[in-house]
């Protein structure tokens, strides 16, 4: 009987391939879709399959014959058509998209039409709305506040010498890397200074030991962290370790690194949130950090060397504690939220 079903496709009217795709309304686990196709036949399109592929696998499609069942089978709705949901769509991700149309039979198979072209978008960075739910999700864990009086920057002793060479002693902004959440909008974006602020929970004094090199520039926290300055949560992550890590923005008011994080990122209160307060106790400021999650500050404008000191270490280093492009941990029930990893 193949002949006779074969002839019987070959008489029907071809299916409109889709053409002029248009990728709209991209968020970091969803897109709209729409494209247009020749009215003839229009009205025998029942469904539409759509092919979706992360863009290091763009030549997979050449080899799909066309009656291969594809990733979503979506019933022929109005377009543009939403498309969420059915894959984990990664954020800040490449893909390609391919899409056919398609007339289910009565027997429950489909005739398809040709495939469309192929054609490539990237989804976003996590919004504030996904950033304001990793903030809740850091909430639960930060633990007790406990008292610090300096940020820290540790480093190697050839960066200070540059920087008092090259820079005019003046500690420059540089783009944040990529670690943390793959969906964070700070990455590869922001330009700030990374410091520290945990103490050792029996001193109350920064611990003694670094992944970042021998030498320590501290600074009181005030000269850094202050009513003229903003506060805002960035990112919230772990390593596959049971340590998690919160990255917190410190921009002075109305400066470029404020207006950035604005747009992009939840501001907390300075005097009262979860993980690093700053607040006035008979004259004299006061600053806590959360005890139970390890606090990564970024300073988004230069910090001159003369507002501190630069001192060597005693501890050790311990490399493992680095978190330079560190992959965030998917499977990390407390700090993953449910959309596209």
């Amino acid at each position: 009987g193949n002949k006779s079903q074969d002839s019987g496709i070959a008489e029907m009217e071809e299916l409109p391939v889709p053409h002029n795709i248009k990728i709209s309304n991209i968020t970091c686990d969803s897109f709209k879709i729409s494209w247009d196709m020749d009215s003839k036949s229009k009205d025998r399109i029942t469904h539409y399959f759509i092919d979706l592929n992360k863009k290091e696998n763009k030549n997979s499609n050449k080899f799909k014959h066309k009656d291969v069942p594809t990733k979503l089978v979506a019933k022929a709705v109005p377009l543009p058509m939403t498309v969420r949901g059915h894959w984990f769509l990664s954020p800040r991700t490449e893909y390609t998209v391919a899409v056919q149309t398609a007339s289910k039979q009565v027997d429950g198979d489909y005739v398809v039409s040709e495939w469309s072209e192929i054609i490539e978008f990237c989804t976003a960075d996590y919004s504030k709305v996904h950033l304001t739910q990793l903030l809740e999700k850091a909430e639960v864990i930060a633990g007790r506040m406990l008292k610090l009086s300096v940020f820290y920057r540790n480093q190697h002793k050839e960066y200070f010498d540059y920087i008092r060479e090259h820079h005019g002693n003046a500690m420059q902004p540089s783009v944040k890397d990529n670690s943390g959440s793959h969906g964070s909008p700070i990455s590869g974006k922001l330009e700030g200074i990374f410091f520290s602020c945990n103490t050792e929970f029996n001193t109350g004094k920064p611990p003694q030991d670094s992944p970042y090199g021998r030498y320590r520039f501290e600074i009181a926290a005030e000269k850094l962290f202050n009513p003229n300055t903003n506060l805002y949560f960035g990112d919230f992550y772990c390593m596959y370790t049971a340590y998690h890590y919160v990255i917190l923005v410190i921009a002075p008011v109305g400066s470029p690194g404020d207006e950035f994080c604005k747009q992009r990122l939840p501001q907390l209160n300075i005097k009262d949130n979860k993980f690093l307060t700053c607040d006035e106790e008979d004259g004299v400021m006061v600053y806590h950090h959360a005890q139970d999650v390890i606090l990564e500050v970024i300073y988004t404008d230069p910090v001159d060397l003369s507002l501190g000191t630069v001192a060597e270490i005693t501890g050790h280093q311990l490399m493992s504690l680095s978190t330079a492009n560190a992959k965030k941990d998917p499977s990390c029930k407390t700090c993953n939220i449910s959309v596209g990893r």
